[in-house]
């Protein structure tokens, strides 16, 4: 069973946290999870890396602010870059020594890349390895929904202007009975050809737990972050991107931006995969993740191997 434990922000929020194997093991590997999910996002990541990598690897996953078994925040703390400072903090309460590989998926990637982008000198000390599944360093401006630019367009405004009326909402959680029955709609939008049925019920219960200021309130910031010119910095730091081709949140061409700014990324694409790739793909996401781990051991960590450390005030 993993250990829990609390680490509480400066701000006050406290993040709930659990902690797979033994302090000492020769690298961190810390999940992040994407936007209204948590930390059980990872259920089939946790036990097959465990089994794989055995005293070697210590595992972390985490519910960000608002989210999960987390607390909520005041609303003007809803951004990535608040979310780059708490990976910065749990790293330093969990895992303050040793080589770490990050893995990302959609908003936890970006959350990475925040990380990377406003604690340049922490990343080139730890991170020796990065895994970013289903996410993207450039906002909304490949989101399409897989639908016409006109539709995209409208359900757009319609998100935007409902986030923010959901971002005012507080610490109220979404209803359940509503989300069983949006249930359809959040296996059209985030699942691609195939769903297992306890991944869909895992999903909706993950949006059941993440407050209406979370759901609402990251909506502004996930938008606008533009971090290539960030991952273009990161030297040779062994990396991995994952992306399937039906996902309508972080479509194909997200990833490939990726690979393009970080040449040392192992690109892969999923056929018939949506944006829930660590359930709908997990051997392919496993595989890629102890790659990456693999990688990283041999490597070190970016201080080892080029990382250029550049001033992150010259990127919007």
């Amino acid at each position: 069973m993993p250990e829990q434990c609390e680490v509480r922000l400066p701000d006050g929020v406290r993040l709930h946290v659990e902690v797979t194997g033994p302090a000492d093991a020769e690298v961190t590997v810390v999940l992040l999870h994407g936007w209204t999910l948590d930390g059980r996002a990872w259920h089939r990541q946790v036990e097959p890396v465990r089994d794989a990598l055995g005293e070697a690897a210590r595992i972390v996953t985490y519910d960000a602010r608002g989210h999960g078994r987390s607390s909520c925040m005041s609303l003007r703390t809803a951004t990535l870059e608040q979310l780059g400072d708490d990976l910065a903090a749990v790293l330093t309460e969990v895992a303050p020594t040793g080589p770490v590989v990050l893995v990302g998926h959609s908003l936890g990637g970006m959350t990475i890349m925040e990380y990377a982008h406003r604690h340049p000198t922490d990343f080139a000390a730890r991170v020796a390895g990065l895994v970013f599944v289903a996410t993207t360093a450039e906002g909304h401006t490949h989101t399409a929904y897989g639908l016409s630019p006109r539709i995209t367009r409208l359900i757009r405004l319609a998100e935007t202007t409902g986030a923010g009326v959901l971002a005012r909402c507080g610490s109220w959680r979404p209803p359940r009975a509503l989300l069983r029955a949006l249930r359809p709609s959040l296996r059209w939008l985030l699942f691609g050809d195939r769903c297992e049925p306890v991944d869909i019920r895992l999903t909706t219960s993950a949006v059941a737990h993440a407050s209406l200021r979370s759901i609402g309130g990251f909506r502004a910031s996930i938008g606008v972050q533009h971090r290539l010119a960030t991952l273009a910095r990161l030297g040779d730091v062994p990396a991995a991107a994952l992306v399937g081709d039906r996902d309508r949140l972080t479509p194909p061409r997200c990833a490939e931006s990726i690979a393009d700014a970080l040449p040392t990324t192992e690109l892969t694409v999923c056929p018939g995969a949506g944006h829930m790739l660590m359930m709908e793909r997990a051997d392919e996401v496993n595989a890629a993740l102890l790659g990456v781990v693999r990688r990283a051991l041999v490597a070190g960590t970016p201080a080892d191997h080029g990382l250029v450390v550049g001033d992150r005030g010259h990127e919007g």
